[in-house]
């Protein structure tokens, strides 16, 4: 895992092959391989910790990486950043392209605090160059509890199946009461109503879920309905934020 101030820097996998976590994975291990792979798992916990700790009341931001500069999510997912910057709190996301991307610029142009969780895959991880502090992992889950773990809130953008990923593991901890129980904000009704349905109409009709358990869930459409969620919780929590002088987009 690289620690490192600036844009953020795609590290080179010096390792070809198979991926860390397909050999951490595999069935049968050496018993120093393992203490070897528990210890980098430790380091990186430890490096991330390290590096966020005065990070922050901080938002993060999940969503897809495919979004290009043009498409409506994008600038979406930009002003979002803007606003919560301008409200006090660090934007952090998974440091990639796309929804990642754009609410880290929207909160780097807005004067705020941006920070990046990266990770390289093979084919669409690529560095977005605002952020102020990026840290480069090598484990998937090492990655995620991070992103987790300093969130005051988490707004889901439209995304595929990593973003529904991160979406059910923020909800699930939420659930278990290993998180307080922060805002997790769907931003898309058209695109989550069809989830967010099926999870009322569907699991808390067979009993595998309590609607009780879903009320940190929101929808919305907009920066200013996002931001008004987040507000709420703040306020509840009795968080001191600090908002950046308002500018002139």
């Amino acid at each position: 895992m690289n620690l490192h101030p600036g844009p953020a820097a795609l590290k080179s996998n010096s390792r070809p092959g198979v991926k860390p976590e397909a050999r951490f994975l595999a069935a049968r291990r050496s018993v120093l391989g393992e203490t070897t792979r528990l210890f980098r798992i430790g380091m990186e916990f430890i490096r991330a910790f390290r590096a966020f700790r005065k990070i922050g009341p901080a938002v993060t931001v999940f969503g897809s990486a495919r979004f290009d500069e043009n498409h409506s999510v994008y600038e979406m997912s930009r002003q979002i950043g803007a606003q919560l910057a301008r409200e006090g709190f660090a934007v952090l996301t998974g440091g990639g392209p796309g929804v990642m991307e754009a609410a880290n610029r929207g909160a780097k142009e807005a004067g705020g605090a941006s920070f990046g969780c990266n990770i390289v895959l093979p084919y669409e991880q690529k560095p977005n160059g605002f952020v102020d502090r990026a840290l480069t992992f090598e484990y998937f889950f090492v990655r995620k509890a991070i992103l987790m773990k300093y969130s005051y809130a988490f707004i889901i953008m439209p995304g595929g199946v990593g973003t529904l990923d991160e979406l059910t593991e923020a909800v699930t901890l939420i659930q278990a009461g290993k998180l307080y129980d922060f805002p997790v904000i769907l931003v898309g009704r058209r695109f989550w109503s069809g989830l967010y349905d099926w999870v009322r109409g569907t699991l808390a009709k067979e009993g595998t879920v309590s609607l009780e358990d879903f009320a940190f869930v929101h929808m919305a459409d907009s920066p200013e309905e996002v931001l008004q969620i987040i507000r709420k919780t703040a306020d509840g929590l009795g968080l001191t934020l600090r908002p950046l002088p308002l500018t002139v987009d």
